[in-house]
């Protein structure tokens, strides 16, 4: 048994070594490229990455909705308790890295942090949730008076459509909601600050519930 799974070892070292000599051969930008790929082949290395090239990075577009951030960093938890970006803010994304984006928001560094929906959801996939090619703010412009207002102080108010609400809050966490059809969203203003949002048939807010304390901060009152 030994002598056995020694063999598919030396295989593989055999391979490098000839992999050494031959990738000499080609012009020294290809070089990096090609050791990677066939170390991969021969599972001596992760899985390389897609290039960005590959991905249409750099990407421009805009904040899908209110995102919070603690320095230069925003999760999909989306905390409401943290500093907003406002949506339809500009955002570069120039690159992915292991369950992040690297991106540029207004010209500041920042990173996308995938945390909490990865088995629900790819990284791109949330990225490009979260940067939408279209500027959402001349649809938001068409919105009443208080939904506007709700939505650039982050907060809900009752009769919002579900658009409405992801645009003041975020979208829900993948792996604490199923689907956005659902007639209640699982949000969280903090680490401990639960509430739901309570959809009626027709697609509206009904009520925000949760306690006292977090409900009284999402949502929006226009006589307050």
């Amino acid at each position: 048994m030994k002598n056995r799974n020694m063999t598919p070892r030396i295989a593989r070292g055999v391979g490098v070594i000839a992999l050494a000599a031959g990738v000499c051969l080609f012009p020294i930008e290809l070089r990096a490229g090609i050791v990677r790929d066939v170390l991969y082949s021969l599972h001596l290395s992760p899985k390389p990455p897609p290039s960005n090239a590959a991905q249409g990075l750099p990407r421009q577009g805009f904040a899908c909705c209110n995102l919070h951030y603690s320095k230069d960093w925003i999760d999909d938890g989306n905390y409401a308790e943290l500093p907003m970006i406002s949506a339809g803010t500009p955002i570069e994304v120039d690159s992915y890295g292991k369950d992040r984006a690297y991106v540029k928001i207004d010209g500041r560094p920042m990173r996308l942090g995938h945390e909490y929906g990865r088995d629900q959801e790819s990284l791109e996939a949330w990225v490009n949730k979260i940067v939408v090619a279209v500027d959402p703010r001349p649809k938001m412009a068409t919105w009443p008076k208080a939904v506007r207002d709700a939505v650039y102080e982050g907060k809900i108010l009752t009769g919002m459509t579900r658009e409405q609400v992801i645009a003041a809050v975020g979208y829900p966490l993948t792996n604490e909601n199923v689907s956005l059809e659902q007639p209640t969203w699982r949000m969280w203003r903090s680490r401990g600050g639960e509430y739901q949002v309570n959809f009626r048939a027709d697609g509206r807010v009904r009520s925000v519930t949760g306690d006292d304390s977090v409900t009284s901060q999402m949502l929006y009152r226009p006589d307050k």
